[in-house]
């Protein structure tokens, strides 16, 4: 195969999983629309006609937004690489004559705000108006912006440090660069996980002690027989830009803490409080955050080695007909041949994800003795931000981190039995 054909088969193989991605979503739309007139025996006297049809509608609409914005970004990748663009790019950012440093960050910078720019419009149509018709959002048009301005300084500042420090180290290490960049990448991830709770959150929401000291007590005796140490448990006023809820754990070391949002706390009882939190502490116990980042780390240690061995070559730029172009420019395909190549990648997190989420259910009944509580909070939880339950099963296996919620609840109930 020449050159000139293999840029073609890149191109093709692209269309084709895109392709693959839509005619998914496309088959979970005709499945749902099928069956959406059942109700599962899960969920027998507890939903209606109306409620399904809603849910049916918002799953519908969000589909539908996906496959608008997914196809302008697919359209802009491919314009931009096979049509040009990025060689008269690549050209324009030599031509300012720059140091290698300072030259690599200004090129993956603006694409990166290219990106944002280009995902504004489909982000209002979301929250403004999907999330509004389905009765979610609770945004203002001023509290968006200004969130936006926030993730953009923040996302800035953390894109920046890690560029800079990459490149410093390719610079100072063009043969081993590939072994400091992965050490760096890890270190600095570390460092933002912990600085998050006190640094970055805070400037998004308001956290306060949870108010029911009985929920308190309750909530640090779980922690405790999980062989956790919570920290602080926190409520944050989520219900100021949605009204979906969620709990999580946020920190590492001494700044690990709980947090519920008050759309929670409002809609539950303490018991269905406790099960949600159980099931993430449950993910603790099975060391499955640990799992999952060691997974992480040993694909992005053979990624980076990969990287610098391709990267030796100009193969890169001719295959793509490249007269010319920097370290960059070879980055940036690369980046786009990878997202081709692990696709398939993508199944196996996603089975693993679902594994570890059966194994979090299980450590759910464990920690509290009873399913009751999160099959209760389950129900909620679907009915409140109006989950499908009839998904597609190639749908799941592509796009699910979690077990669909019937399969979920069946299963506790085996559990109870």
């Amino acid at each position: 195969m020449d050159l000139h054909s293999a840029r073609f088969v890149i191109l093709f193989l692209y269309i084709l999983k895109e392709g693959f991605e839509y005619f998914v979503q496309y088959l979970n739309l005709k499945h749902m629309t099928a069956a959406g007139h059942l109700i599962p025996a899960e969920f027998e006297g507890k939903v209606d006609a109306p409620l399904i049809e809603k849910m049916q509608g918002y799953e519908s609409d969000k589909t539908r937004l996906g496959f608008i914005s997914s196809a302008a970004g697919n359209i802009a990748s491919v314009v931009f690489i096979f049509g040009g663009l990025l060689e008269r790019y690549s050209a324009w950012m030599t031509s300012l004559h720059l140091s290698f440093i300072v030259s690599g960050w200004l090129f993956f910078l603006l694409l990166s705000l290219a990106g944002e720019i280009l995902a504004v419009p489909f982000s209002l149509y979301a929250i403004f108006r999907i999330e509004n018709r389905y009765g979610f959002n609770a945004t203002t048009l001023r509290l968006w912006i200004s969130d936006f301005i926030k993730s953009l300084v923040i996302s800035t500042i953390m894109y920046s440090l890690a560029i800079f420090a990459g490149l410093w180290l390719i610079e100072w290490s063009p043969l081993h660069w590939w072994s400091w960049v992965w050490a760096f990448l890890f270190a600095f991830s570390m460092v933002v996980m912990y600085i998050t709770p006190y640094v970055i959150e805070p400037l998004f929401n308001k956290f306060s002690p949870v108010d029911d000291e009985s929920l308190k007590d309750k909530i640090a005796a779980l922690a405790n027989k999980a062989g956790i140490k919570t920290g602080r448990i926190l409520k944050s006023d989520a219900s100021k830009r949605s009204r979906h809820s969620n709990a999580y754990f946020s920190g590492i070391g001494r700044t690990k803490r709980v947090v519920l949002y008050d759309t929670l706390l409002a809609q539950m009882d303490s018991d269905e409080i406790l099960s949600v939190l159980a099931h993430e502490m449950g993910h603790w116990k099975k060391k499955h955050i640990l799992k999952m980042l060691a997974l992480f780390e040993a694909f992005s240690f053979i990624g980076l080695y990969a990287a610098y061995r391709i990267m030796q070559s100009d193969l890169l730029l001719q295959v793509f007909g490249m007269g010319a172009g920097t370290l960059f420019v070879k980055m940036l395909l690369l980046g786009f041949i990878a997202g081709i190549v692990l696709f398939p990648l993508k199944l196996i997190v996603n089975f693993i994800s679902r594994r570890h989420e059966r194994q979090a259910d299980l450590a759910t009944y464990e920690l509290t003795g009873e399913t009751g509580g999160l099959i209760r909070a389950l129900i909620k939880l679907s009915k409140e931000n109006l989950s499908n339950f009839h998904p597609h099963p190639l749908y799941v296996a592509l796009f699910y981190s979690h077990p669909p919620v019937t399969e979920r609840i069946r299963y506790l109930k085996s559990l109870a039995s």
